[in-house]
């Protein structure tokens, strides 16, 4: 056997390179990071050949002293941590002293920087071959510039692994955007083959970052996006999500950042996706713009060789936390976010303000609500009471509170009253039932306006100051009695119904231990669960609403949970699925007409309804058209 050799450090600079320099992004992002970390304000990317042949990183940071120049190209040598301590409260995007070092060992280097003391610049360049450093005086502002040229000139076979230059250098746009993403006060200019292709200024006040996150992730999602901003326990979530419209195909506008550090982390995307659970449709993704602070104590970022994982002291904390701010910022919107996006998409950011429609005239509005005089109109019809369960005044009002009985009978009726309503018996399916339009002159009008029509039976058309609204009418119905079934259900505790016969379930000896271990929190869930033996379990109490659903299955869903996760939602999921089949069912149906007071009193529901703008299974409720939008239809002003 061979004896034990220390490695030369030509040798080990490139085994180290292997993990850090992927590819010409890879070197995009450590240089930009060690740029900010200098507290650059200005940081200028200039690639040629999609980053194969030049990466020019420029900054105005505060430079790296001529003594110092040599070193900065050595193994493990920084100037941001200098002991274990500072190791364990990381605040800096780099701190181990490998990226010059691992660059420099495949490529062609030159570093020139001139700090504020110094009254010249010093340059310093290393080639792959030798690694030896050659110092020579320069001409240099202060701050930085590396140039890195023929990446992996010396390792062949790393650079047939490189794709076409526009694939590598959609990599290096996607790594400039995620670093402009994390730093507002910092601007950036990215320029390829000569061509600029981002200039962003630094952004200091709120507009200035929305634009800049209009500018990176698409003017759409920022229209679309609602702010949160929260803080408990030392923790503090910033930032923008996009209302569940605005769900994507893919997870490609997706951007977490852990104290200015972006990262990938499954907590982070599971707390999202439980956030997120009943208001998106099929198998789409969210959108966010988010930021977590948190003590750089408490979290370590020495995990993963690209550091783009982070582990967490406490990590079921940090989950929690980023589920709950999510969860009540999704559940607070409300028909007027969606509103606000649509109009500001339609009339500009500019004059993002509703219009105001012509006043209607007097005869126009005769008899506009029933039961009033020809001839008169109040902005406020008198009080109706529904089937949907609210009193419509002109005003959004509390919901009722339902018990279960109530809402169990509710349900029951509805599956029995699908018929045709008797109040509109002169309506015929398939018309609309027409009411004249109110005037929108009252500065009180609600968000999804008033409604005038109903269409085959199916959608609600009402009028708003913004344009048309269009609601589909069981969707919106679903939801609403879907979040009251919830809401009625978490005021009563959840009830186990014992089995008649225990089931045995067969398990690993880790699960085992785990629900021994975890017992009292199965019980919360309503999972009598016992441990019988080294690698069985018996599960004498189900949750009473689940007694017919696959109960093996859900203990082995409920024990991974808690494996990756350490909780589990399982069974809320499940018991809020069954909910949301009885509020399918429990509905108003298509062809059911309506009298306008009832369609009134629905549109006032969905506005006082949390996460009214999806039915349970994601798919919209409702949609706005414009005035702009119809006034193209018709060429109106041209």
């Amino acid at each position: 056997m061979p004896h034990i050799q220390l490695l030369s450090p030509r040798l080990a600079n490139q085994i180290a390179a292997g993990e850090v320099v992927e590819r010409p992004a890879s070197v995009v992002k450590e240089l930009v990071e060690n740029a900010l970390d200098a507290g650059a304000g200005r940081v200028d990317v200039e690639i040629e050949q999609g980053g194969a042949k030049l990466i020019r990183v420029r900054d105005d940071g505060s430079g790296i002293d001529e003594q110092d120049l040599p070193l900065a190209l050595s193994r493990h040598a920084t100037s941001k941590i200098a002991s274990l301590d500072d190791l364990e409260a990381v605040a800096s995007l780099g701190f181990r002293g490998e990226a010059l070092a691992s660059i420099s060992s495949v490529s062609r280097l030159t570093l020139t920087s001139r700090t504020v003391a110094q009254e010249a610049a010093s340059r310093v360049e290393v080639e792959g071959r030798d690694m030896d450093a050659r110092i020579s005086p320069a001409a240099h502002p202060v701050g930085t510039t590396v140039e890195v040229r023929d990446l992996f000139f010396n390792t062949p076979a790393r650079r047939k692994f490189l794709r076409t230059e526009k694939t590598e250098f959609n990599h290096v746009e996607e790594c400039v955007r995620r670093q402009a993403l994390s730093r507002f006060d910092a601007g950036f200019t990215l320029r390829h083959n000569q061509r600029v292709v981002q200039s962003l200024r630094p952004a200091e006040s709120s507009v200035d970052k929305e634009r800049r996150i209009g500018a990176l992730c698409g003017q759409q999602f920022i229209d679309n996006a609602v702010v949160i901003d929260a803080e408990a326990t030392g923790l503090r979530l910033w930032g923008w999500v996009a209302l569940p419209t605005f769900s994507r195909s893919q997870a490609d506008l997706q951007y977490f950042f852990v104290n200015g550090r972006v990262i990938r982390d499954r907590l982070v995307a599971h707390a999202v996706r439980q956030a997120y659970r009943d208001v998106l449709y099929n198998n789409r993704h969210p959108a966010f713009v988010l930021y977590l602070e948190v003590d750089p104590a408490t979290v370590d970022v020495n995990v993963h060789p690209t550091k783009h994982e982070v582990r967490f002291r406490d990590g079921r904390l940090v989950h929690d936390f980023i589920f709950r701010t999510l969860h009540k910022a999704l559940a607070d919107v409300r028909p007027d976010d969606h509103l606000r996006g649509a109009v500001a998409q339609s009339f500009g950011r500019e004059n993002a303000s509703v219009p105001q429609p012509a006043m209607a005239s007097p005869g126009a509005t005769a008899g506009a609500w029933a039961g009033q005089p020809a001839g008169s109109y109040s902005s406020e019809p008198p009080a109706q009471t529904s089937a949907f369960g609210g009193q419509y005044t002109g005003q959004n009002q509390p919901q009722q509170e339902w018990h279960a009985s109530d809402q169990m009978a509710f349900y029951n009726s509805l599956n029995a009253g699908g018929g045709v309503d008797h109040g509109a018996a002169t309506a015929s399916a398939g018309m609309a039932a027409v009411m004249p339009t109110p005037p929108t002159d009252s500065d009180e009008e609600p968000p999804l306006g008033y409604a005038i029509a109903q269409l085959h039976g199916i959608y609600i058309l009402a009028q708003g100051r913004a344009g048309l609204i269009v609601v589909d009418m069981h969707a919106a119905h679903e939801r609403i009695t879907y979040e009251r079934m919830k809401r009625a259900l978490a005021e009563q505790d959840l009830k186990s119904q014992p089995l008649l016969v225990p089931l045995s379930v067969a398990v690993s000896q880790k699960e085992a231990a785990l629900a021994e271990t975890h017992g009292e929190e199965l019980q919360q869930l309503g999972l009598q669960v016992e441990r019988i033996g080294p690698e069985t379990l018996a599960v004498r109490q189900v949750p009473a609403l689940l007694r017919g659903a696959d109960t093996e299955q859900l203990i082995r869903d409920v024990l991974a949970d808690l494996i990756e996760h350490g909780q589990s939602d399982r069974v809320e999921a499940v018991t809020h699925e069954l909910l949301g089949t009885m509020a399918c069912h429990g509905s108003v149906r298509a062809n059911r007409q309506l009298t306008i007071p009832e369609m009134n009193s629905l549109l006032r529901d969905m506005e006082a309804t949390e996460r009214s703008g999806q039915c349970n299974h994601g798919r919209p409720t409702w949609t706005l058209v414009t005035l702009s939008e119809l006034d193209k239809l018709f060429l109106r002003g041209r």
